[in-house]
């Protein structure tokens, strides 16, 4: 028998070019961002970040190969155990763990150190479906909601410690995996429904305003419908929940959340709010990719990133040296290359003949969505500023090396679809 069947023949070859495109997109974006054509510099030098993300690319190789070799069932026969290897690694974070920008989420040895927040991620991803993919397994159950529930909130909660929300609220994407796989859209709405009602504490000053606009609301729906008592119960009660839940909010963010994050989202609402502190960063990212236009200023001729106007532009904001130097066509193909994927790993989920790969291709695409989202979101001041990567372009070896292993696991999973029981 052939090892591995051949994996060579049934491996997903258009998802691997599309990862090897955007890997090397993002390691020339990061040469560009942190160039100094004063200094003679080499994409290859090793003092560079580009130089250490060349590094991190190879060992991502070493990576996929270990994946590729491993038997595919490993993967959701061991994934308690991953899950378990993380969140100790979590626990172990705020105790002895360093201190890089702001935030204490990093495990190492001198300069060489690790994220496990990013590592998380496919641990989390693994065992999500090893639930929902278990035999019997019916999502409208409250008891699986909660244990489903208690998953990802275990190291959201872990990651607030050490005072890294960005990734925290990356594993609230597994609702859209939830939702998938049969949840209530309910509990979306209700989401969404805090959401406009966090948005709202922030924009109106005066929260008895708010609470006005809600009585009276409540009152013209009861004027306007059927006045029974169940109901006039239940549209009062939802105020009042309403009502409460704002005051809640409010509190959280005068009374809870650190003066930065705070700062954060009044800037998200106010552009002009703190030009030259807090939204210092997304008022010179939208600058910076502005002044692109439509083909970019070429590649190594940002203006913006060579006086360093923008602070972190080859991590969280990678995408304004994007914008800069290749313009609205740059953007569009980047874009176009994060939409594909993703549309590519949706195909790769709903091939699955087995539940528990086609859950965890969810869990891909959704982590990717979030991610897509957010980063380029905020560059250009649509999301408040949380840090975290653009997948494959931002530099960092913990954020690469976390989004190969979930990718390559589903191609791993994909590429043995035959041999897997369906449990769909």
């Amino acid at each position: 028998m052939r090892r591995d069947d051949a994996i060579s023949n049934k491996m997903d070859w258009v998802t691997v070019l599309i990862y090897i495109v955007m890997v090397l997109l993002g390691w020339f974006n990061i040469f560009a961002a942190v160039y100094d054509e004063t200094a003679n510099q080499s994409i290859f030098d090793f003092s560079l970040n580009s130089g250490r993300q060349l590094m991190f690319i190879a060992a991502s190789a070493i990576i996929i190969l270990g994946i590729l070799i491993v038997d595919m069932r490993f993967y959701e026969a061991a994934g308690w155990l991953i899950y378990g290897a993380v969140i100790f690694l979590l626990i172990l974070v705020p105790i002895i763990g360093k201190e890089v920008g702001g935030n204490k989420a990093w495990l190492g040895i001198g300069s060489f150190g690790v994220q496990p927040s990013e590592f998380a991620k496919f641990a989390t991803a693994l065992v999500v479906a090893k639930i929902i993919g278990a035999v019997g397994f019916r999502m409208d159950r409250p008891r699986n909601q909660m244990i489903l529930f208690g998953i990802i909130l275990v190291p959201m909660a872990l990651i607030l410690l050490q005072k890294d929300f960005g990734t925290a609220l990356v594993f609230t994407a597994f609702l859209l995996v939830f939702f998938r796989e049969g949840m209530s859209p309910f509990l979306l709405i209700i989401g969404m429904a805090m959401a406009i009602i966090a948005i709202l504490t922030l924009i109106v000053e005066n929260q008895w305003y708010l609470h006005g606009g809600i009585v009276v609301l409540a009152l013209i729906i009861v004027f306007f419908g059927k006045r029974t008592v169940k109901r006039i119960l239940t549209i009062g009660v939802g105020a009042l929940i309403i009502i409460g839940t704002i005051e809640s909010f409010d509190y959280v963010i005068n009374n809870v959340l650190p003066v930065r994050h705070k700062k954060r989202l009044e800037a998200l609402v106010d552009p002009n709010f703190d030009p030259m502190g807090i939204n210092w960063n997304v008022t010179q990212s939208k600058i910076a990719i502005g002044s692109g236009g439509f083909s970019g200023k070429g590649f190594l001729k940002g203006t913006q990133t060579k006086f360093d106007f923008v602070p972190e532009q080859s991590t969280d904001f990678i995408f304004c040296t994007i914008g800069e130097e290749h313009g609205w066509v740059g953007s569009l193909v980047v874009v176009g290359l994060f939409v594909t994927l993703m549309l590519r790993i949706v195909f790769l989920a709903e091939r699955q003949k087995n539940r528990f790969a086609r859950v965890y291709g969810y869990g891909v695409a959704s982590i990717f969505f979030f991610h897509f989202a957010v980063n380029i979101g905020m560059t250009i001041g649509l999301f408040p500023v949380i840090g975290i990567p653009l997948p494959f372009f931002s530099y960092g070896g913990s954020a690469l090396w976390s989004f190969t292993i979930l990718l390559f696991i589903l191609l791993k999973l994909d590429a043995h679809r035959s041999q897997m029981l369906g449990r769909l």
